[in-house]
């Protein structure tokens, strides 16, 4: 059984067709990318997974169960989290506070002095070491985004979504955030990423969908779809390798 299945799933916004019978299965274990240029409805594909959207059309099970009309809070106690490009931390409540949110809202809550250990804990794990007594609002952009990865990992998730999680870094905070993404799977985190960064996503990936105006067009290994035409010709309008 695979952890997320997606069946012909459609979703429009007046006569705008965001996502068009998009079928997708993520297996437990895997690290799937998501690409296509800029509103080819990735996010809105992410936006329908996590309950944020309804899908007009199609079925989207989680764990073998539907999921679909499913509010966002009773979706992630299943097991399913997810991060924001615009990364959205508690600016007024400090790091550890953040985590603790998390921690108190995910499939295994927790509180007390177990919740705070948990939180230090996750803090650590994502690079904040020291940290976890700051104000959320004084972090630098790549410290609120190790926050937003721990907040979610708090809800001990079965599935995460990374949504743009590099976007705005440097190449050296990119390769920090890679490094983070590897960590995460090694622990046997299930992921799917949506990215821009286009060489990144094909090396942190085991497998990469690409989606245009919509729909998918191409699916497979990451040197594969690399080379597909088609793909090749929605990112560069021609010939070339991507």
């Amino acid at each position: 059984m695979s952890l997320l299945t997606l069946d012909n799933v459609s979703k429009s916004f007046g006569g705008v067709v965001a996502v068009r019978g998009v079928s997708l299965e993520v297996e437990t274990g895997e690290v799937l990318g998501v690409m296509g240029p800029n509103g080819s409805g990735k996010t809105t594909l992410f936006n329908l997974v996590s309950g944020a959207l309804v899908p007009d059309s199609g079925e989207i099970r989680f764990l073998g169960e539907p999921t679909t009309g499913l509010p966002p809070h009773r979706i992630c106690r299943r097991g399913l989290a997810r991060t924001f490009q615009l990364v959205r931390p508690f600016l007024g409540l400090t790091a550890l506070e953040n985590v603790l949110v998390g921690l108190g809202y995910g499939c295994q809550r927790m509180t007390g002095t177990a919740a705070r250990n948990k939180a230090e804990e996750l803090l650590a794990s994502v690079g904040l070491n020291g940290r976890s007594r700051r104000p959320a609002h004084t972090l630098t952009v790549i410290d609120r985004k190790r926050l937003e990865l721990a907040r979610a990992v708090a809800t001990s998730p079965k599935l995460l979504l990374l949504d743009e999680f590099m976007a705005g870094l440097t190449p050296a905070e990119t390769a920090q955030a890679m490094n983070l993404i590897r960590s995460l799977h090694n622990q046997g985190l299930t992921l799917i990423l949506v990215e821009h960064i286009v060489w990144a996503l094909l090396e942190l990936s085991d497998r990469v969908a690409v989606l245009s105006a919509g729909e998918k067009i191409a699916e497979g290994p990451p040197a594969s779809v690399a080379k597909d035409p088609r793909v090749i010709e929605v990112y560069l309008g021609g010939s070339a390798p991507v």
